[in-house]
């Protein structure tokens, strides 16, 4: 009998998971906004803070659920309703590095906070937790 080289019997049905192509920056027009996810509601709602000023309530559209993950603190363009101020609809993510040329470029205000947590290469995770030898119980008098 062939060797089994594949896998289970559902190997052939797997997604088919194209590697990420560069996709052109996405800058706002009329009607759209810049934002940033301040907290997930669930049914594709969050709350989200415009730099506007504004605290809407968005809709994560059709063609982004269960593709694209929108998490909180991610920086989104928003499209705004006309008839409903406080609403508006999330139609692209952006990555933090998308994100830090949005800011080079003077698209975002300057003190925006870009996804803190990412670590890149080549740098050091520094939390501020420094350990103290002195203060330690000595294992000999144990």
């Amino acid at each position: 009998m062939p060797k089994n080289k594949l896998g289970g019997n559902k190997a052939k049905r797997a997604k088919a998971d194209a590697t990420k192509a560069k996709k052109e920056l996405e800058f706002k027009e009329d009607g759209q906004e810049y934002g940033q996810v301040q907290r997930m509601l669930g049914n594709g709602r969050c709350e989200v803070q415009c730099f506007d000023g504004t605290k809407r309530l968005c809709h994560i559209r059709g063609k982004m659920r269960k593709k694209v993950w929108v998490n909180q603190g991610d920086i989104v363009l928003v499209s705004l309703r006309d008839f409903q101020d406080e609403k508006g609809d999330i139609i692209v993510k952006y990555t933090s590095e998308e994100a830090r040329n949005l800011r080079t470029y003077g698209e975002l205000p300057e003190n925006v906070k870009i996804n803190e947590t990412d670590i890149l290469e080549g740098e050091h995770s520094d939390d501020g937790v420094e350990f103290d030898e002195s203060g330690g119980v000595n294992l000999d008098d144990i």
